[in-house]
């Protein structure tokens, strides 16, 4: 995360949190109408697959309103929130049991395999450094979901990739990548992300235990990202969370749908879960290069797919998760599939 964007995150999402945690609409009892802010780190490091590669670190910070009546209006959201909802009236759902709003800010790092070189990597993928903000709704009904997140930010040296990444060597350390002077230029890149999720929960036992399995169908469009993609996720544990998914990795994916309540804070649970998302990519700006300038850029694979592994536990308002994802070959003459991992920490407000 580049100290811009970690500032620019305090400033956006924390105030929101502090907000939630001190103001609720009427008649609703706060402990059932959380708010929810989450921070998530992935590093290929986290993978213990020994690699320093491709997409090799990334941080996501996001805020989840509590479910809105009326956005434009809600008391749950900041002042300048709600200013800005009264002009985004056409992009909020209608006609659905409960509906939020989510605000993030993510930064991602991209690099080659071999960091020791300096000259231009042709048969590797370019350095890159993308930084985004971005405003989202979802709307629920039972156990179905749709989420739409606009995501604007840049690429280039101005996210401020190689600066994040030296950074992070320096403090554990680790020798600094050399070929930085090649990444992509500067670029603004705008992604709209549109997902629908659906819930099958069979009953659970006497004592919390249960299963559950969600799918999902979406695409995205945009100068930063256009593909279509579909998957799914199981989960089995103890006291699963009314939500629809554990797995981060997705942009829709951050979403957390506002929950039928919290558990008492003493009581502990736990879940795994399995997720696989598969895509049909048009374009990637971190394999294609730039849009409309001159840049480095590989033959991108127009299918790719994660395979996510992960345990996640929760007490009271705070909640803990890891996982391990694996991913198939980007580009044409990758030699090692991508490995990384994810950690992520939750409090509802």
């Amino acid at each position: 995360m580049t100290p811009r964007a970690l500032a620019l995150a305090i400033v956006v999402l924390l105030p929101a949190a502090a907000w939630a945690e001190g103001a609720c609409r009427t008649g609703l009892d706060r402990d059932d109408n959380p708010a929810t802010l989450t921070v998530r780190s992935d590093n290929d490091l986290y993978g213990r697959a020994k690699q320093d590669q491709g997409y090799t670190n990334g941080v996501a910070i996001t805020f989840v309103s509590p479910n809105l009546a009326e956005p434009g209006q809600d008391p749950c959201l900041p002042a300048p929130v709600r200013w800005l909802n009264r002009y985004l009236d056409w992009r909020q759902p209608g006609g659905f049991e409960q509906q939020n709003m989510v605000l993030g800010i993510t930064h991602g790092i991209y690099t080659p395999t071999d960091g020791t070189r300096g000259d231009l990597i042709a048969d590797d993928r370019p350095y890159a450094g993308v930084a985004t903000l971005s405003l989202g709704y979802s709307a629920r009904t039972g156990n179905r979901l749709r989420t739409s997140h606009f995501r604007l930010g840049v690429v280039g040296p101005s996210a401020w990739g190689e600066g994040g990444q030296d950074t992070l060597h320096r403090l554990f350390g680790r020798e600094r990548f050399r070929g930085w002077d090649h990444q992509l230029r500067d670029e603004v890149v705008v992604q709209l992300v549109h997902e629908r999720l659906w819930r099958h929960r069979p009953e659970t036992s006497a004592h919390g235990w249960g299963w559950d399995a969600i799918g999902h169908v979406g695409g995205s469009l945009g100068n930063l990202a256009t593909y279509a993609n579909a998957g799914g996720e199981v989960r089995w544990g103890r006291w699963l969370p009314d939500d629809f998914g554990s797995d981060p990795m997705r942009p829709a994916g951050e979403n957390r749908a506002p929950s039928a309540g919290r558990l008492d804070a003493s009581q502990w649970a736990g879940h795994l879960f399995v997720g696989l998302d598969a895509r049909a990519v048009a374009h990637d700006i971190t394999l294609d290069g730039n849009t409309w300038k001159d840049s480095h850029s590989v033959d991108s694979r127009k299918a790719v797919a994660d395979l996510s592994l992960g345990i996640a536990f929760t007490r009271g308002p705070w909640k803990i998760a890891g996982s391990h994802v694996r991913r198939t070959r980007e580009f044409h003459g990758q030699v090692e599939r991508p490995v990384f991992g994810s950690i992520s920490l939750s409090r509802a407000f």
